[in-house]
C-alpha cells in the first residue's frame, strides 16, 4: 500500500461512483468500483457494525468489504461538519474494518467547508504527480458534467408520471446517462448533453394528464441511494406521481450554498423553516423541514420523508413535520428505515398514502368546480 500505487475504492450513493469513475480517470488514478450494494452486502456490513448505527453506515462498510475483497487496498470516504453522525463514519469504519482483519489505507475527504488546505492535500494525495492546479481543472470539468447527470436524473423525477409507455423514462434515461458517460472534453460534454436530453424528450408523454406532485424529503444517503430506498423514486413515478425531491448529488457536495439543481438555496430553505426550525441541527434536519414549507407553498400535493433509524436530525424533523402539515395544509408521510424495513411493508404504505393525495385533490376540485 504505502509506497505502492494504490488502487482507490468509494462506497456506493446513487450516481456517486460515475462521477468517481470520471474523476479518477481524468486523474490517473487507479480504481475499482464495487459491486453494485445489494442484500448481501448489506449483510456483510451487519456482521461487523455496531447493533444501533444508523442503516448508512452498516451499507458502506459492506461496500468496502467486497470492494476489499475484490482488491481494493485503499479507501475514499467523505467527511462532515456538524451534530451528525456522518462526520465520524471514515473514523468508525477503519476501527469496524480493521478489527475484522482486513489491511488497508483509508483517505478521508473533507468537506471545503471543513478548510481548503484539508481539501486540497488530500487531492494531492490522491494524485501526487499533478500540480494543484492540474487537479482543479480537470475536476471541475468533471464537476460539471455530472451537474448535467443531475439534471436529467431531475427530469426524469418530473417527467415520468407522464409517459405514455410505462417503462420509456426510465429506459430512455439509462441511455441519457450511457451517452454522458464517454464524454470527457468541455466540447464532447455540451454534445452528450444535447443528445442526452434530446432521449429524454423524446419519449412519447401525455401532458394534459392530472398527476399528484410530491416532495421528497430527508436524509441524503437514503434519498440517493435505491437499494436502500427500495427505487420508490421509480415506483412512484410508473404510478403517475411527479417527484420533487430535496437533494440532489452534486448540490450536496458543492461547497456553494446556491443548491444549482434544486433550484432553492440554503438561505431560502433555512427562511422558509424559520417560524418552526431556526438553527441547523445536522444533516438534513432543517432542510427537511424548510423544503416541507416551500413544498407546500408551491401547491405539492404532498410530502414523503425518508431517513435511517437512529438519524438525529431527521428525527427532529420528524417531530416538527406534523405541524407544519397542520398549519400548511400539506399530507406527509415519514418512513423510518433500518436493515428490518421490508419492501412490501413500504409500498403498502405508500401506496394508501397516494390513494389519500388523490381522493383529496379529487375531492378539492369539485369544490372548486361547486364554487366557481
Amino acid at each position: 500500500m504505502e509506497g505502492d500505487v494504490m488502487k482507490v475504492t468509494f462506497p456506493h450513493m446513487g450516481k456517486l461512483d460515475r462521477v468517481f469513475i470520471d474523476i479518477f480517470t481524468r486523474t490517473g488514478i487507479d480504481y475499482l468500483v464495487p459491486p453494485r450494494t445489494s442484500s448481501k452486502t448489506l449483510q456483510r456490513g451487519l456482521r461487523y457494525s455496531p447493533e444501533f448505527a444508523c442503516l448508512p453506515l452498516k451499507v458502506t462498510i459492506g461496500n468496502f468489504i467486497e470492494a476489499i475483497e475484490a482488491g481494493a487496498d485503499t479507501l475514499l470516504m467523505a467527511g462532515g461538519v456538524g451534530p451528525c453522525r456522518f462526520g465520524y463514519y471514515a473514523e468508525i469504519q477503519k476501527c469496524v474494518l480493521e478489527e475484522a482483519g482486513y489491511k488497508f489505507d483509508m483517505i478521508v475527504l473533507e468537506p471545503p467547508a471543513a478548510g481548503w488546505m484539508g481539501f486540497i492535500n488530500t487531492l494531492k494525495i490522491l494524485a501526487p504527480g499533478k500540480s494543484i492546479y492540474q487537479i482543479w481543472q480537470l475536476i471541475k470539468v468533471s464537476f460539471s458534467k455530472a451537474r448535467i447527470l443531475d439534471e436529467l436524473e431531475k427530469h426524469a423525477l418530473k417527467y415520468r408520471a407522464y409517459e405514455v409507455n410505462r417503462g420509456g423514462t426510465t429506459k430512455a434515461y439509462k441511455k441519457a446517462l450511457d451517452i454522458m458517460s464517454p464524454a470527457m472534453t468541455e466540447e464532447e460534454i455540451a454534445q452528450a448533453k444535447a443528445e442526452a436530453f434530446a432521449v429524454l424528450k423524446a419519449v412519447e408523454k401525455d401532458m394534459d394528464r392530472d398527476v399528484l406532485k410530491v416532495g421528497i424529503i430527508g436524509e441524503f444517503y437514503i434519498l440517493l441511494e435505491p437499494f436502500v430506498n427500495f427505487d420508490i423514486e421509480e415506483y412512484l413515478g410508473n404510478m403517475g406521481v411527479s417527484l420533487e425531491r430535496s437533494v440532489f448529488l452534486t448540490d450536496w457536495i458543492s461547497p456553494s450554498t446556491k443548491n444549482q439543481i434544486m433550484g432553492i438555496s440554503d438561505d431560502e430553505i433555512a427562511a422558509a423553516a424559520k417560524p418552526y426550525l431556526n438553527h441547523f441541527v445536522g444533516g438534513e434536519g432543517l432542510p427537511s423541514v424548510g423544503h416541507t414549507c416551500v413544498y407546500a407553498k408551491e401547491g405539492l400535493d404532498g410530502v414523503i420523508h425518508l431517513f435511517p433509524f437512529t438519524c438525529m436530525p431527521d428525527t427532529i424533523a420528524k417531530s416538527i413535520l406534523p405541524m407544519v402539515s397542520r398549519d400548511l395544509d400539506i399530507p406527509v408521510i415519514s418512513f423510518v428505515i433500518d436493515e428490518q424495513t421490508g419492501r412490501a411493508g413500504i409500498l403498502t404504505r405508500l401506496e394508501a398514502f397516494i390513494d389519500l393525495l388523490a381522493s383529496r385533490k379529487k375531492h378539492r376540485t369539485r369544490e372548486l368546480v361547486g364554487r366557481t
